[in-house]
């Protein structure tokens, strides 16, 4: 039997957690300074009756009405043919299942799209045109994607010799070139080329920033350890069509598991969706690290192999505790509301482990 002082270490303890639950919990941050869409989803917690996945969506869906920087919702990041594709995922991490759309085309709120898919189908991922006909037939309008400034940043880049794009190894130089272009054959001698490890030694290489490659990633935990996670974006400007990066893939732009905790990550994609960034920041909280040194562990392990990429990530514990971590930059900023009342948005920044030169 447990002696009574061990007993009153055990209340005390107890009382202590409690209390920093109800500081911190409900919990809502986001890659960025996305600050509408943080008030957003955490005022959904606060008031009223709607879950964290109401939350989420609506949050995301204020960072598509509003087109954050140009790199979320309609009207930016243009690809060759001058569209502009959505991705979008949701992730639950109570139950673990999964909504999302990628390359979808003309219809604008692809949060909303993805939680149908996680809600009214037993699938996982959508893509392309059939993601538009799905949203289409759960209610939602068809409608361009297309503004005038998105004609502008399309037609700049054609006149300036489709510089820059994301060819390599092609005929003619796609340095030089808007294409069509065909492999270069097995005997000839490769071009030089960009990669995303010589993003600063090539001019015409892209470049990777917050106006023309983001993400909103959000993570939503409700006062009883809901945790739920998701992203939205337009993808990068200039990309290929067809082209999909790390945003709606589980577990590379976002991953929840209300055990543990969640992460959202932004950035570099196509190089990001190699590591499954998010995942591996999830796991690293199951072995007891922080939420920023989980972080910094799973951004590590993409530098190993791409020591110039550029991203960032935030992350969070299922009890409240948050942390981010980035690479590539000087700092990243995100932003954070939390507790159980009406609260301001906060707005932090992590100065980054490596920056490019």
């Amino acid at each position: 039997m447990a002696s009574p002082r061990r007993i009153l270490l055990l209340v005390a303890a107890i009382l202590v957690q409690a209390h920093r639950s109800d500081q911190t919990l409900p919990l809502v941050i986001n890659t960025w300074a996305f600050t509408n869409a943080t008030l957003r989803a955490h005022q959904w917690l606060v008031v009223g009756e709607s879950g964290p996945i109401d939350a989420l969506v609506e949050g995301c869906s204020v960072c598509e009405r509003e087109q954050c920087d140009g790199t979320v919702g309609y009207g930016g990041s243009p690809d060759e043919n001058g569209e502009t594709t959505l991705d979008a995922m949701i992730m639950d991490g109570s139950t673990m299942n999964i909504g999302a759309v990628a390359a979808m085309r003309d219809v604008k709120h692809a949060a909303a799209v993805a939680r149908h898919v996680l809600e009214n189908t037993k699938h996982t991922l959508l893509v392309g045109d059939r993601a538009t006909e799905f949203a289409v037939q759960m209610g939602f309008k068809r409608e361009s994607l297309e503004t005038e400034r998105s004609k502008e940043m399309w037609e700049e880049w054609k006149n300036n010799h489709c510089q820059p794009n994301f060819w390599q190894n092609v005929i003619p130089s796609p340095s030089m070139s808007c294409g069509p272009y065909e492999p270069i054959s097995g005997n000839a001698i490769p071009q030089n080329h960009w990669t995303s490890n010589e993003l600063n030694e090539d001019n015409h290489a892209p470049t990777f920033n917050r106006f023309n490659h983001d993400t909103i990633g959000m993570i939503v935990i409700d006062a009883e350890g809901h945790v739920v996670a998701g992203t939205s974006t337009n993808g990068a400007r200039n990309k290929i069509p067809g082209r999909v990066g790390d945003s709606p893939i589980p577990g590379s732009g976002a991953y929840a598991d209300s055990s543990v905790g969640a992460a959202a990550a932004t950035g570099d994609g196509d190089i990001m969706m190699r590591f499954m960034p998010s995942l591996l920041a999830v796991e690293g909280l199951r072995r007891g690290l922080s939420p920023m040194q989980a972080g910094e562990t799973a951004l590590a392990r993409i530098a190993v192999h791409y020591p110039n990429f550029v991203g960032g990530i935030v992350v969070a514990s299922s009890d409240g505790q948050y942390g981010a971590a980035c690479h590539g930059m000087d700092e990243f900023p995100y932003s954070v509301a939390e507790g159980s009342k009406d609260t301001e948005v906060v707005v932090k920044k992590v100065k980054c482990r490596a920056k490019r030169g």
